[in-house]
Order: C-alpha cells, then structure tokens, then sequence
C-alpha cells in the first residue's frame, strides 16, 4: 500500500458530506446551525427567530435571504466532529429553487430530512425525498420542533412511511404527552436524556441530564403515568416495530429516525453521534469509464454550483467542487474535460458561510470553492490528466415562468448583458433570445417566479443596473427539431405565430406556448416535428 494510498483511505473515513432537505420553515437552517454550534464553528448559534438579537443565520448570506429568512443559495459549511470531517450542503428549501437544490443533492453521499413535528411530511419535502430516492441514497429524519405541540410521533412514522414510501426505525422517543415533551428515550444506549432548563433561548449548548432507565428520579421528573406510556410506546417499537437493518439504511429503503429540536439544541447531539457512525462516507461515482472509486489515487471531481459576488468588495466567481478521487492539492494542474485543456487550480478555498480561507489540500467527500475567471459550467468534470473521463450529466428542468428583460437604462447595457450571462452560467435562469428581435431585451425562462425577484435584485446590486421586466403569458417551453434534420425556422413552422420562436444560448430553436392545448395544435399541424422538455443532448431532470 502506497504512502498516499494509506493517506487516502485514512481521510476517507473521516468524511460525511450531507445536505439538509426540508420544506420552507421546518427548521433546516437552524439544524445547521446547531451542528455548527456543536462542531465548535460557532460559539453562540445566531438564532433566525432570537429573541435578544438581531442576528442573521450564518449560512444565509446574501441580502435578500436575510430580508425574508430563507435559504435562496446553497452554502457550503465545514467542521470536525469526533475524528470526522463533516461537510453540510445547505439547500434552498424554497419551493422555487428546485433546481440548485437539485445540483446539492448530485454532490452528497447522504441526506438530513427534516421534518416539521406538528406539519409533518410538506410538499417540498416530498420533491426533494424523490430526488433522494432515484439516486438510491442513505436518509436520516430529524424531527423538529419537540419544544411546539405536534402530532404523535406513531403517526409521523405512518406518514412517512405512507406519503415517502420509506419505512423508519427511531433511534431515540420522545417522554411526553400531548406534545409536551421533557427528554428523550435513547433506544441503542438504554439511556434517558431529560434536558436541563435552557436559559440562553437556545444560544449555547445543552446539556441533558442522563440517567438509567431504573433511575427513581426519572419518574420523579416526569411522573407516573409520563413514565408508563414512554415503557408501553417502547414494547411496542420492540415487538412490532421496523428490525434496525443497515443494509437497507444504505440503500435508502429504512430511514433512521431522530426527535428534536434545534431552537432549544434539544436532541441535537444525540443526532449528530447518531449520523456520523452511520452515514456512509465517499462513495464512488459513474462516469463514461465507470464507476470511479474515492480511493483511486488520480484525482478528480466535478462542478455542482457557480456563485458571483459572494463577496461584493472582490467581484469574484467561485465554482464549488465536489472532490470524488483522490487528493487535491493547491496550484495542482488538472484536465478540464469541457474545454479539453489544462487548467491551474489556484487559490482553494474552504466555507463556514462567507467566512473563507485557502487551503492547501481537500480530500474525496471535500468542496472546494475555487476563483473562476470564467471557464466553469455547471456539471464540468476535471481530472488527472492521465486519465481523462467525464462524469454522468446533471439532469435539467425545463423552465416554467418567462419574462422579458431589459435594461431601463440603455447606457447600461454592457452591464446588463454581464450581468444576465453571469446568472445563466451560475444556472440560476436560462437565457433565450426571441427570433428576429433586436439585442436590446432577453427572454429569461425560470424554474418559479422567486427567481426573477432574485434577478432583479442581483442585477441592481451586484451590476447596478435597473431592469424593466415584463411577465410572458407562456408556461411550456419546447426544444423542436425536424425528423429529417432540416432547419427549424419560424417560417418552416406552421403556427409558430401562436406561440414565441426563440433561440437558447447554443442557437437551438424553442418554442414557448401558453398551454397544452397550443402545442398539441402544432403537433397536429406538423406531424413531422420533435418536440423535447430540453435540449436534445440534456436528459429531464
């Protein structure tokens, strides 16, 4: 075994890349936190909803995400916990942002799901579940909000399993009635966790007083008839409950499954031990020549995120990279598979949020963010030069909303035009620009509507450009093609007046209609057309 072998097998071990899924509000960004304030990244978690202060979540950073308390950018944030290297992917959970989530989840080897105790299994909870499911990966449940009246935790487990199609096995159980709870029941350790009264409203960390199941002072602070429901809840999950199979953990048909809550750092702990000895580390990842191992000493990895300005004093670009083999080091030259040329990786750097530094070597499971002068796209793969590959693509969403966008003042439109290209390749909106139309104005396609508030937004502060935006009455957008090849033109296509004929960034002709019913018109009127969600060489997310 080689030097670097053995360095690599080491490193390996230690990592746990994870991102949080939730829906809007079930508490994702203060789980965050809460690991942070555990891992001793942070000394005192700035709670969104704190009640002494006015601080931000330090994994929100961008203006617009602290006016609304949402997650709008997937940070980055890493720390060490217990011999391990812990990488946390946050995850917009709005119900827009579907699509940078979607990329998140390309780059984890598992998945937190939390779950709200009293709303149970939401809606974006199950789009993002899915994502999960068809890439066959490992989920952990944090149930939130334990300190708010919820629904018992017997349903939650029949939803999960009925509305995810997921069995689950709680590691610990909530002690309490009626969504009172005062502690947990730790199934693996036989051990009660009841938690001393927190008088920082959730700014440092708890500690819970442990005792044995027998202990007489247990029943003392939770009272009889508490105690006798938690022994009865227990016999119950023994005899008839899911069998712990880790086997099925790891192929993401049983999710284990954690009580909580991360306001009051109640339970947070105990998940966080609980995740690290079962999640899985760096796994391997398909490409065109196979599955390539962590432990293949070639390096290489691949782009999941491209973020402008995420310093507004530098203008700088970062692409985040997920390092799938063996070890990066700073200033190292790799193959980069999309433009087929050699590039320097200068200046590496690591994320607690906005907080930065450079480091010198990251290892498989690892993200790095590294300076872009422009020639990172989303999904680019680089690898050692010596063995050249590419990673299986990211699947794209076809856009839902459109706008027209132009600058108000023409003046500015060398800005504007930067600042649009910018947001293309960060994949935050795709770009399409209408057939015969002048250069002045862009149709912008977007996933959901919060999306064009971000781009208003951005281009004012970040370009300091103001737009006109004026909303498209479409809702479909199709890539069009002729079975026998010829050109797709608007005069070649019988109805193209009923829609909008533009071109995306490669030239590709799309058609934007308002409905269904539009394109089932031009279907009929033109037998020999190919209609696709996306482009002909994207496969639909």
């Amino acid at each position: 075994m080689s030097a670097l072998s053995e360095e690599l097998d080491k490193e390996i071990k230690k990592r746990r890349t994870f991102a949080i899924i939730s829906h809007p509000d079930a508490g994702k960004t203060t789980l965050t936190e809460k690991l942070l304030l555990y891992g001793g990244a942070i000394h005192l978690a700035g709670s969104i909803k704190s009640r002494k202060t006015q601080r931000h979540a330090v994994s929100d950073w961008m203006e617009i995400e602290k006016q609304r308390g949402i997650s709008v950018t997937s940070s980055v944030l890493q720390f060490d916990y217990d011999g391990c290297r812990i990488n946390i992917l946050d995850t917009p959970g709005h119900q827009d942002f579907s699509e940078d989530t979607y990329r998140t989840l390309m780059a984890v080897d598992s998945a937190v799901m939390v779950i709200d105790v009293a709303k149970g299994v939401e809606a974006q909870t199950k789009k993002l579940f899915k994502v999960c499911k068809q890439r066959g990966i490992p989920i952990f449940t944090f149930v939130n909000k334990l300190d708010h009246y919820g629904k018992l935790p017997i349903d939650l487990m029949d939803e999960i399993e009925n509305v995810l199609g997921i069995r689950s096995y709680p590691m610990n159980w909530p002690i309490g009635q009626d969504g009172q709870y005062m502690g947990v029941y730790d199934r693996r350790n036989d051990k009660v966790l009841l938690f001393a009264a927190d008088t920082t409203h959730g700014q440092q960390a708890r500690i819970a007083d442990v005792y044995e199941p027998d202990d007489p002072a247990v029943i003392e602070r939770v009272g009889e008839e508490t105690w006798q429901a938690l022994k009865d809840d227990i016999e119950l999950l023994d005899e008839a409950g899911e069998e712990f199979d880790m086997e099925k953990v790891n192929s993401g048909e049983l999710t284990p499954m954690f009580f909580g809550s991360a306001m009051t750092n109640f339970g947070v702990q105990d998940f966080l031990e609980g995740y690290i000895r079962m999640a899985p580390t760096p796994q391997p990842r398909m490409s065109s020549d196979g599955l390539i191992a962590p432990d293949d000493e070639k390096f290489s990895g691949f782009v999941f995120k491209i973020q402008a300005n995420m310093n507004p004093a530098h203008r700088d670009r970062l692409a985040f990279i997920r390092i799938c083999s063996g070890k990066f080091e700073r200033n190292m030259s790799v193959w980069h598979e999309r433009s087929g040329k050699i590039i320097k990786l200068a200046q590496p750097q690591q994320f607690l949020a906005q907080d930065r530094q450079i480091i010198d070597t990251a290892y498989p499971g690892d993200i790095v963010g590294l300076f872009d002068p422009g020639i990172f796209g989303i999904g680019d793969t680089i690898c050692d030069e010596s063995h050249k590959f590419k990673y299986a693509d990211f699947p794209v969403f076809p856009p839902e909303k459109f706008a027209r966008v132009q600058a108000k003042d023409t003046m500015k439109r060398k800005q504007f035009v930067k600042g649009i290209e910018q947001l293309t390749q960060e994949g935050a909106i795709q770009l399409f620009q209408q057939a015969g139309a002048g250069m002045e104005s862009y149709i912008v396609g977007t996933v959901g509507t919060l999306q064009f508030e971000v781009l208003e937004y951005r281009l004012k502060n970040e370009y300091n450009v103001d737009i006109t935006m004026n909303m498209q009455p479409y809702e479909v957008a199709r890539w069009l093609a002729f079975k026998d090849g010829s050109e797709v033109t608007p005069a070649s296509l019988r109805g193209a007046d009923r829609g909008m004929f533009v071109y995306d960034r490669k030239g590709n002709p799309v058609l934007l209609v308002s409905n269904e019913w539009a394109l089932g018109w031009i279907m009929d009127n033109n037998p020999d057309l190919i209609l696709n969600h996306v482009p002909f060489d994207r496969k639909e997310a």
